[in-house]
């Protein structure tokens, strides 16, 4: 609760102090980008995968509105994206607080009129490379718990929105584990098939008003700090290095390599662009070929 009471009154500390008082343009240099005028909404913007996401939304056209829990890296990556040409937002928003979350929304439609496109990139947490039989049920349940809160909070919050335009995309991003269990994946394998279903279910309850609803399904960016950390968690109970175990993976997948993250925020780019407009209860596979579909 303290944690959760810190991060709401963060948010309102700085109220959309980016915006302009007219509505956000496309970027600079993107005229013509794949999401060019829409209004894309990243959680855990700050993060690995949601700030290479938030740079090619950004590349594209899209104006984003960076959402996490600490404004100093937001506004540092909103500079960012700026210096290159595009046009992002910071807000210190907690993604497990329905409240915070629909007032977040709120704001953004007002200040914008719409929101198009949300991607849920936060943390889920949990311990991996122990076995489900050695494991105590808070630790299990604790990506579970997050996954599924989370991803209910934020897409059903975008939805209300969504559904008076009959137009937007929710966005989830989930592992290979969700299909493939790889041993000592603890819950967070769970978790990940927990927001596909998740998102098959919003998909068809938000289908009839314009919305879609896609997973992409990524056997983890060695880029990525997280990824590099439960690499080595996994080679540790192996009894291997964690590069003999990152080229374990590699070899099981059909390029013989790791999806990095510029390819999968380039593929998110592409599933919420109106040339994907035909697909939701979707799992994208940007696996690299591990999974095979």
């Amino acid at each position: 609760m303290q944690r959760r009471h810190f991060l709401t009154t963060t948010a309102a500390a700085v109220p959309f102090a980016a915006f302009a008082a007219t509505r956000p343009q496309p970027a600079r240099t993107t005229r013509g980008g794949l999401l060019t005028g829409k209004v894309a909404v990243i959680y855990g913007a700050a993060g690995a995968v949601g700030s290479a996401v938030s740079r090619v939304f950004a590349q594209e056209g899209a104006h984003v509105i960076l959402s996490g829990r600490t404004p100093s890296t937001l506004e540092t990556l909103a500079q960012q994206i700026a210096a290159a040409g595009g046009t992002a937002t910071p807000v210190a928003v907690d993604a497990l607080d329905g409240a915070a979350v629909n007032e977040h929304l709120d704001e953004i439609v007002k200040r914008t009129g719409r929101i198009d496109i949300t991607f849920n990139l936060i943390g889920l947490g949990g311990n991996q490379g122990t076995s489900l039989a050695a494991m105590d049920v808070p630790a299990f349940f604790e990506p579970i718990d997050t996954a599924v809160r989370t991803h209910f909070l934020t897409a059903t919050a975008a939805a209300r929105h969504m559904a008076s335009r009959r137009s937007g995309v929710i966005l989830a991003l989930t592992a290979q584990v969700a299909r493939k269990p790889y041993f000592g994946s603890g819950g967070f394998g769970v978790a990940c098939a927990a927001i596909e279903g998740l998102c098959r279910q919003l998909a068809a309850d938000l289908g009839p008003d314009g919305i879609r609803v896609v997973a992409l399904r990524s056997s983890g960016s060695p880029d990525a700090p997280g990824v590099a950390s439960a690499i080595g968690e996994h080679a540790k109970a192996a009894g291997i290095s964690r590069e003999a175990f990152e080229a374990r993976i590699a070899e099981k997948t059909l390029l013989k390599r790791m999806p990095l993250l510029a390819e999968v925020a380039k593929a998110a780019a592409l599933v919420a662009s109106d040339r994907a407009s035909a697909i939701t209860a979707a799992v994208t596979n940007v696996t690299c070929g591990e999974i095979a579909d």
